[in-house]
């Protein structure tokens, strides 16, 4: 089961198997807005969590693929006195994992130290008798190269660390009730969210992915295959069925369209549940 974590009413997925499995498996893209470790001070590549848009939550909640849950906050963790109590002996069990992981880093980097040595080891003796053949010094004393490097120093700050992505001890978890609203999940009876979301299932049961349309004006994107191979065909509007929509935002509509070489999508919602698509192309005059 699939976890996603609920953060003031955005949904998150940590785990690392979850969110390949939702992108492969289900056509599920969502958006990766965590920094890299190694490269944080950047925005162009980023990494877990993955946040997802309500209608993409809410595809899996209805396909029992995955499951609300809320984090544990800091408080819930303990209280007074007690939580006090445990926070030494927390760090005093993280810097003996530590300092366990150094020496086994110190213990495996002097191996492999020592395993080059030996195989460059008949290279380096003959390189060292020419040397001292040409300073006239005669032949130098023999000495395994290997020897030279028994002490091996490894600075701490160039061990390895290990950065979870998920919580290293089992933490309590509360589920939510994606059928009730509440602060975590506001959608739960929203009609617009309810629009929304037959439309983006609509869609994706057509066999096509279906991500945010923010960034072209959109409610939705719709792509032909993975966003990752293929551009974005439609650029998707959502309509109430009896609203209006004024000339003026169809024509720009249109004109972005044709402008990013997308077809617009005025999507909206029958009586009977069925959705109904308007395609607009701006089309010259001759």
């Amino acid at each position: 089961m699939i976890r996603i974590y609920l953060l003031e009413g955005k949904a998150f997925v940590w785990n690392y198997a979850d969110a390949r499995r939702i992108r492969e498996e289900h056509r599920i893209v969502g958006v990766l807005v965590g920094a890299l470790p190694r490269k944080p001070r950047q925005n162009v590549r980023l990494g877990l969590p993955l946040e997802l848009l309500p209608e993409e939550v809410r595809l899996l909640l209805d396909k029992g693929l995955a499951t609300l849950v809320r984090s544990p906050t800091s408080q819930s963790l303990g209280h007074g006195k007690n939580q006090d109590a445990l926070v030494p002996e927390k760090v005093v069990a993280y810097e003996q994992e530590l300092e366990e992981n150094y020496q086994e880093q110190l213990r495996l980097s002097a191996e492999q130290k020592k395993t080059m040595l030996e195989s460059l080891a008949d290279h380096i003796t003959q390189g060292r008798a020419k040397k001292w053949q040409r300073k006239g010094e005669g032949e130098e004393p023999l000495q395994r190269p290997a020897e030279s490097g028994s002490c091996f120093v490894l600075p701490r700050e160039s061990m390895m660390i290990q950065l979870p992505t998920e919580r290293t001890q089992i933490a309590q978890e509360e589920t939510v009730d994606w059928h009730v609203a509440s602060q975590l999940w506001p959608y739960a009876g929203q009609e617009r969210h309810e629009m929304h979301y037959s439309i983006f299932r609509d869609l994706w049961e057509r066999g096509y992915y279906v991500t945010t349309g923010s960034k072209f004006g959109g409610d939705f994107l719709v792509y032909p295959g993975d966003p990752m191979r293929f551009h974005a065909h439609y650029i998707a509007l959502c309509f109430s069925k009896d609203a209006p929509i004024s000339l003026c935002d169809i024509i720009s509509a249109g004109r972005l369209g044709t402008n990013v070489k997308k077809t617009v999508l005025l999507c909206s919602v029958e009586q009977e549940g069925t959705v109904a698509y308007t395609s607009l192309q701006w089309s010259g005059m001759q």
